[in-house]
């Protein structure tokens, strides 16, 4: 007879088998104790992110390695493209420049990078290349948080290797000027303690783009603004110029990029004699295309500068809106235009150009058959310059846009551009409003004007359906 014990251990080997072969994790099939028992262990692993289905593959490992130790041994040409998409997501966005820089390729890498640093990342204005876009808003902070004398000319100079391949268009919004230091009461008096040599004049007013356009060898956009965005309750003028030393800089460091494309310089108290020094050093520019001077203090002999440049070079867009221009310096411009070829864009609004003027830049137009845009808005023009240029609507069938609005033109010079406009075909926008103008000739222009609309949608149409 079995012992009283091994009975017992029997009834629980016996109990445990009908409890395994009944378990709900496999429903109807019985399974051997060791089976059942394995499927009933719970297993609670260290890391939470670790479980039984998938177990890492050694290819993924030997990535993750090349991610965890890409500052020390960098690798990246070398991979598939499968393989640089992993590297792209998991590096480290904090890696220094100079590791990712020329080794990390345009991608995902470049994107998270973009958006943990700003909010917003329109990827349109950079060529939809996030790369670009990093690199380009990188140095313009650097260039905009930039003091004389203070922030070292090493922190641009050991940027410009990494970013010189990507860089085509700079926005510069500030810049900022040195900072002052104060003086005592023995200096402010004049003492005779003190000496004009213990002052030590900075060495620019603002940064110095010597040190950097020439060796920028991809830039064809450079946006300017001489001004400083927050000062507070430290606002003196000088903040919101370009000074001479400034302007002799930057213009033969304008000489020296050869591959630029744009230029424009706002809101930056430039005059006369600063518009004539940059002039001088963009005459002959082999790349220069578009020039904006717009919102300055330019007068006529700018004006003749600029007029000079047209004859010089192969500018396509001017723009020298709000300034100080007045009848002798539109002469100049219109003189130009006379010989000029390549120029299809003339911005002129809020000058004072009057009719001297105005009648110039009429004339001129009718020898000349590059001109597609001008803005002549705001400039204190009347009937005169009205059928000056209503004759050349006449003639010249290449201007497509006209902008006359806000000037005193008159009910006599509204019927000379209607007339002009029911034989033109050519402008497709023509803009008198507040310009006295009668409400009749304003329905006849504007009814002229959507013809020419009219016609040139259907040549589009027409050429659409050749190609």
């Amino acid at each position: 007879m079995e012992t009283s014990e091994a009975q017992t251990s029997r009834a629980d080997r016996i109990d445990m088998q009908t409890t395994m072969s009944k378990s709900p994790s496999s429903p109807g099939v019985k399974l051997n104790p060791a089976e059942s028992f394995s499927k009933m262990r719970r297993i609670i692993a260290e890391d939470p992110d670790w479980y039984l289905n998938i177990v890492p593959c050694l290819s993924d490992l030997c990535l993750q390695s090349i991610v965890s130790n890409f500052e020390e041994n960098p690798m990246f040409e070398v991979l598939t493209p499968t393989q640089k998409d992993f590297v792209h997501e998991r590096l480290s966005t904090s890696l220094d420049l100079q590791v990712t820089a020329n080794m990390v390729s345009d991608g995902v890498y470049w994107k998270r990078c973009c958006e943990q640093r700003w909010d917003i990342c329109d990827l349109s204005h950079y060529g939809n290349s996030w790369k670009r876009m990093f690199f380009e808003r990188h140095m313009e902070k650097i260039i905009e948080l930039f003091i004389p004398d203070v922030t070292q000319t090493k922190t641009v100079l050991d940027m410009i290797p990494l970013c010189k391949n990507y860089v085509k268009r700079l926005d510069i919004s500030q810049l900022l000027p040195p900072i002052k230091e104060p003086q005592n009461e023995e200096d402010e008096c004049g003492s005779e303690f003190s000496s004009d040599n213990e002052y030590d004049e900075p060495s620019m007013d603002h940064f110095d783009f010597n040190i950097l356009l020439s060796k920028l060898t991809n830039l064809e956009e450079l946006h300017l603004m001489y001004r400083v965005k927050q000062c507070g309750m430290n606002f003196e003028w000088k903040m919101f110029e370009m000074t001479d030393r400034d302007c002799e800089s930057l213009a033969k460091a304008l000489k020296s990029c050869e591959t630029l494309k744009l230029l424009r310089i706002r809101e930056s108290h430039l005059e006369d004699e600063k518009c004539r020094l940059l002039v001088k050093y963009l005459l002959d520019h082999p790349s220069l295309r578009e020039l904006d001077f717009s919102h300055n203090l330019i007068g006529d002999r700018g004006a003749r500068a600029v007029g000079k440049l047209l004859t010089r070079s192969k500018l396509e867009i001017l723009n020298m809106c709000d300034n100080n221009i007045r009848g002798p310096g539109a002469k100049a411009i219109a003189h130009a235009l006379c010989k000029n070829s390549t120029l299809v864009s003339l911005n002129l609004r809020l000058n004072r150009l009057r009719d001297e003027g105005g009648e110039a830049l009429g004339k001129a137009l009718l020898d000349n058959n590059t001109l597609l845009h001008l803005h002549l808005g705001a400039n204190e023009v009347t009937g005169p310059t009205a059928i000056a240029l209503s004759k050349v609507l006449f003639q010249n069938n290449t201007l497509r846009s006209i902008n006359l609005s806000c000037n005193n033109l008159g009910v006599l010079g509204g019927k000379a551009l209607e007339e002009a406009m029911s034989r033109n075909t050519s402008v497709t926008e023509c803009d008198i409003r507040l310009t006295e103008v009668d409400e009749q000739s304003v329905s006849y222009i504007n009814q002229a004007v959507w013809n020419n609309q009219s016609l040139e949608q259907k040549k589009h149409g027409r050429e659409s359906k050749t190609k």
